[in-house]
């Protein structure tokens, strides 16, 4: 099922990352001095004695993007940095796989108690699995690659929601197209699957770009961030609709496939096609010239984060934890200095190259 919402306008299901720090000003305070942490070099504890602190994680990481195990090794080095004594189970999956799959691998997670679950939250399903996993009262739950804490949870959410703004990215995103079309495109839209993501980073891309009269949205997909069920779009589009000259992809996968279509076609000069999170493979397709911008996220901020936020729980600083973090984003394209992306790359992937 499709959640109905946009998460970029005020909504009864959840709040914007900005609506979220705007209403609750504490929030605000605690977002801003722990993104310092997370940006500066970790600072070892003096006396890390406990208990390894037993930790699961189930991860969609089953995909060319390469975010997913970034995300887990900058986690992990940030940890050992630290000092934090850890066990780590990690599971991976495709983010189309079935619900029921899901379910077994948190179910398989949850028989050897870990202090800590890292899980996602995509679509209205997920929202099922989580509530079962809060009602318990243990593990401690991190919801990655969301940052708009769920309304319905009202006082009772989540221990911690990580990630990248998908609003703020496509805003970013957004502009940057506007300035590379000249305001004038006629766009197809490629989706993800049906759920948050898509709709933070397609929908928001469709109402941000509604009342421009030079921007057409001609087709839609859904690609499952399949590769070629990608790249089997794009050349059904195009067949239909020759005029597009701008493809909206909403993940890497996705547009990896929207190249390979192009490359079939021989329209790779006359198209435009975006990225979405700047990882290893669409920084490839920038410098071969297949891409042409993306918004770039500071990928290791996200595992700096959860390190970040279990050492504060670890030593009762609960205070100083924000309910929500988004790293930082950046736009690139073709003719960012070499010099320059070589400077953005060496933050980004601090701790996972």
């Amino acid at each position: 099922m499709l959640l109905s919402l946009q998460v970029s306008a005020e909504s009864p299901e959840y709040w914007s990352f900005q609506e979220y720090l705007q209403t609750f000003p504490e929030q605000q305070q605690r977002f801003n001095a722990f993104s310092v942490r997370v940006r500066n070099p970790a600072l070892p504890r003096e006396a890390p004695g406990e208990r390894p602190v037993h930790i699961a994680m189930i991860y969609p990481g089953e995909q060319v993007s390469d975010y997913w195990y970034r995300s887990q090794q900058s986690f992990t080095a940030r940890l050992q940095e630290i000092g934090i004594h850890y066990a780590l189970e990690s599971h991976f999956f495709r983010p189309d796989t079935a619900l029921r799959e899901q379910e077994r691998q948190i179910a398989a997670a949850l028989k050897s108690d870990p202090d800590y679950l890292i899980f996602t939250l995509d679509a209205q399903r997920h929202q099922v699995l989580i509530e079962k996993i809060m009602a318990r009262g243990r593990p401690k739950l991190i919801l990655q690659n969301i940052t708009t804490p769920l309304k319905r949870w009202s006082a009772r959410q989540p221990f911690f929601y990580v990630g990248f703004d998908h609003a703020t990215g496509t805003r970013l995103l957004t502009e940057a197209i506007k300035e590379k079309t000249g305001g004038q495109a006629n766009y197809l839209m490629l989706y993800g699957t049906r759920g948050y993501i898509s709709q933070a980073r397609g929908d928001e891309f469709i109402r941000l770009t509604s009342e421009l009269p030079g921007f057409a949205l001609r087709q839609t997909f859904y690609t499952d961030i399949n590769r070629k069920k990608a790249t089997r779009a794009v050349l059904q589009a195009l067949a239909t609709e020759p005029d597009i000259n701008l493809i909206y992809a909403c993940a890497t996968d996705i547009a990896i496939g929207a190249i390979d279509a192009l490359k079939i076609l021989g329209r790779e000069d006359d198209v435009i096609i975006n990225g979405w999170g700047g990882g290893s493979a669409e920084l490839a397709a920038l410098q071969q010239g297949s891409l042409d911008l993306t918004v770039m996220r500071m990928n290791d901020d996200n595992g700096v984060a959860m390190a970040e936020a279990i050492r504060l729980d670890i030593e009762g600083k609960n205070d100083q934890i924000p309910q929500a973090y988004s790293g930082d984003f950046v736009i690139i394209h073709q003719d960012t200095p070499a010099a320059e992306l070589e400077r953005l790359q060496a933050y980004a992937f601090r701790y996972s190259r």
